[in-house]
């Protein structure tokens, strides 16, 4: 992802002032603050147990920061008070992909449709290349979160790890007479990227905290996607 974000970042005409990588994680934390020091904005896409760390490390460099790692939310609250204790700014995200963002919208319409109906029960299925680490995923997690503000019972994620599967996800409504499913397919992670190389446009010169949804509802509003 690292190096899709930098190609991506370079063919729209943005300067890539720093490429760090895993074997920067043992560097002292004030040489990292001083690399990263007037940039306009930084996007991470690492692992979860790194991404405090790099939250920190941006805020105190003054560098806004999109955060597209997976895997790390139950941190949240340390992440919004790290941001908060250095007046940084974060955008972070399950999935940063437009279409999946389309997605959650549908989702929750249907499934509050659906809720509306006896007979149904709901479902996520999800599956992804075998070197993704966090199962489920944090877009089904989010995509279970969005139902469950519609849906009485509970929601079932079933995941599958295997071979080269870039990123699928898949909604189910199930009863005795018929099934009917929503489903998102990833052809390539350029989705992601794009994603977050638009929300590093927004992020920048901006303070404070910000779910990928809300930033990508502002630009919708706006007509400029």
């Amino acid at each position: 992802m690292g190096k899709l974000v930098t190609h991506l970042a370079e063919r729209s005409g943005a300067e890539v002032g720093a490429a760090l990588s895993s074997g920067d994680s043992s560097r002292p934390v004030p040489d990292l603050i001083e690399e990263l020091q007037g940039h306009d904005v930084a996007i991470d896409f690492s692992v979860g147990s790194a991404v405090l760390r790099n939250i920190e490390v941006c805020a105190r460099a003054a560098v806004p920061l999109v955060e597209g790692t997976t895997g790390w939310l139950a941190d949240e609250p340390q992440a919004r008070q790290l941001v908060s204790e250095h007046n940084g700014a974060l955008v972070y995200g399950a999935n940063f992909s437009i279409g999946v963002n389309l997605f959650y919208r549908l989702v929750a319409q249907a499934s509050a449709l659906f809720a509306a109906v006896e007979g149904y029960e709901a479902f996520i299925e999800e599956a992804h290349h075998s070197r993704k680490r966090d199962a489920p995923s944090g877009t089904a997690l989010r995509l279970r979160s969005i139902m469950s503000e519609r849906w009485p019972a509970d929601i079932s994620i079933s995941s599958t790890r295997a071979g080269q599967i870039p990123g699928t996800h898949r909604v189910g409504f199930d009863s005795a007479a018929d099934q009917v499913r929503f489903t998102h397919e990833a052809r390539s992670r350029e989705g992601f990227a794009g994603g977050a190389l638009l929300a590093a446009r927004w992020i920048a010169g901006r303070k404070g905290v910000f779910e990928f949804s809300e930033v990508l509802d502002e630009i919708l509003k706006s007509g400029k996607l």
